[in-house]
């Protein structure tokens, strides 16, 4: 408003200068301060249209940053809800399995402890025996072949149970190193760590047994399957140098020079 107020003035001062004839030389000077003026309204013209063109750059770019977060905020709340949506259909799963295994070791435990008492020559039930002296009731073939058929047809926890009370009574029976070995197999999936446990125990045990060197080259994977590669090696050594002439060995140098730094 100064600026245009004094524009004004000049003018007037200028139409004034002209109606008394006044010389040319203040004439060029008003003419002068005008075009200065004039500059100056050009220049603070220029600044204001500087100045809103960077605020409107800056309001762009905040509207386009929040934009990405709001498709950042709705994708994070589609991933959440993807995984509840899994989470809830796997408890499910879970719960109809456990209500069927429930069952099913409700029974084995029940068939077990029948055959236990039959086995165990120091029972105090009673438990019939046959002429030669044995029991008389299922044996160690039959408790065995139960829980394997068991973890064939998938039921694991039932097998586990069938085949470690099968272990706990007949733990010098020639298929109580298989036993100790399906124990193991049954917790890869859900439970490596168990599982690479009891194959550990199972080479412990029954160093003798074809199933020791399956159990090292077992726990050789299992370590190479949780990124320990070094402690994969070893194991992969270990079925090499105590069963060179195994199948697992002809495995683990294989895995040895694939592992190979």
């Amino acid at each position: 408003m100064a600026t245009t107020s004094a524009v004004r003035s000049t003018l007037v001062l200028t139409l004034g200068l002209v109606a008394g004839c006044a010389l040319k030389g203040d004439v060029r000077k008003v003419e002068l301060q005008v075009e200065a003026l004039r500059a100056e309204l050009a220049k603070s013209d220029a600044a204001r249209t500087a100045e809103r063109d960077t605020i409107l750059a800056a309001v762009r770019l905040l509207q386009q940053a929040l934009a990405t977060q709001q498709a950042y905020l709705v994708q994070m709340r589609r991933d959440l809800r993807t995984e509840l949506l899994s989470v809830q259909q796997q408890l499910t799963t879970v719960e109809e399995l456990a209500g069927v295994s429930q069952q099913r070791i409700t029974e084995l435990r029940s068939r077990i402890e029948s055959w236990s008492q039959q086995a165990d020559p120091n029972a105090s039930s009673g438990a019939p025996v046959g002429p030669s002296g044995n029991p008389a009731g299922p044996g160690p073939d039959q408790m065995y072949d139960v829980s394997l058929q068991q973890y064939r047809r998938g039921s694991l926890a039932t097998a586990r149970l069938g085949l470690r009370e099968f272990l706990r009574v007949f733990p010098t029976h020639e298929r109580a190193p298989d036993a100790m070995y399906y124990v193991a197999e049954s917790f890869e999936q859900a439970a490596p760590d168990s599982a690479a446990a009891v194959y550990d125990q199972l080479v412990r045990t029954y160093p003798n047994s074809p199933r020791a060197p399956s159990a090292l080259y077992k726990q050789g994977v299992l370590a190479e399957q949780r990124g320990d590669k070094t402690t994969a090696r070893n194991f992969y050594a270990r079925v090499i140098a105590g069963y060179p002439r195994s199948p697992e060995a002809d495995l683990a140098r294989q895995n040895q020079q694939r592992l190979r730094p």
